[in-house]
């Protein structure tokens, strides 16, 4: 059989194998040595080179293939326990690691046409960000900055997310019915009163039992204002409301007066 090549088409002996495998559509793994070998004789028998490097390859290869197409001719010996070595092997291996640098090889010079396609644009900045100063200097502003001052703010940081923590709502339970006297509750604080002239509003409401309780505190102080019988007072904003009680004839209220 012959066949009508071009020695520009091929870069050497491995590439004509290559080329001759995918024209028979045959499997690089078994190989038709026998009517591959013909094919590439026929295709060196047709080469028009002086080159004596180039055609020295293809007739080492062509020898190898000879003797490859000479050893699948011999009959096996069967007196022999070894296992038998396929002769095409070390062959089929320098195709596969050939094809896979060819791949390569072809991917890159893709990559370099593309790339050759690439434009880039040099950086340039407007003059009035490239004139532009910074008004604060952040490296003097960190210069005295250190790891404790870091974790001073860091604790400051989560002290006041502790102290959203609303710490009589936090500690609610299950909510159930409870009946509050309102004028008892009027009285204690009286009676607390007395014996303490100024105390905080904060730790009066977080001295209570309940949430019903600290409502009826609350409207309990609510009273005592009313009649004038407490002052309060805060020095800042969100700061803790400080009562004053001021001592002058104790109101009586009706004893019935209860909350729900």
């Amino acid at each position: 059989m012959s066949i009508s090549v071009k020695l520009e088409a091929f870069e050497g002996p491995l590439d004509l194998l290559l080329h001759l495998i995918d024209k028979n559509k045959v499997n690089i793994h078994d190989i038709p040595i026998v009517e591959i070998t013909e094919q590439y004789m026929e295709y060196i028998r047709h080469m028009e080179t002086k080159n004596l490097d180039v055609m020295s390859e293809f007739l080492v290869m062509a020898a190898t293939l000879i003797n490859i197409k000479s050893q699948m001719l011999l009959p096996e010996d069967e007196t022999k326990e070894e296992e038998v070595i396929d002769p095409r092997q070390e062959l089929v291996e320098r195709l596969l690691e050939y094809k896979m640098y060819k791949y390569i090889s072809l991917d890159l010079r893709d990559r370099e046409l593309d790339a050759a396609k690439i434009l880039f644009k040099e950086a340039t900045i407007p003059r009035e960000i490239a004139d532009y100063k910074e008004e604060i200097d952040t490296a003097g502003l960190l210069s005295e900055l250190t790891l404790a001052k870091l974790h001073k703010i860091f604790e400051s940081v989560v002290k006041k997310q502790t102290d959203k923590i609303d710490p009589i709502r936090s500690k609610f339970g299950r909510i159930e019915k409870e009946e509050i006297n309102l004028t008892e509750k009027i009285q204690s604080i009286q009676r607390y009163g007395l014996t303490h002239e100024t105390f905080s509003f904060h730790g009066l409401l977080m001295a209570q039992a309940g949430k019903m309780e600290v409502i009826v505190t609350f409207l309990g102080v609510l009273e005592l204002m009313k009649i004038g019988q407490i002052e309060i007072r805060q020095h800042n904003l969100f700061e803790d409301i400080i009562i004053t009680f001021i001592e002058k004839g104790i109101t009586e209220f009706d004893d019935n007066l209860v909350l729900n």
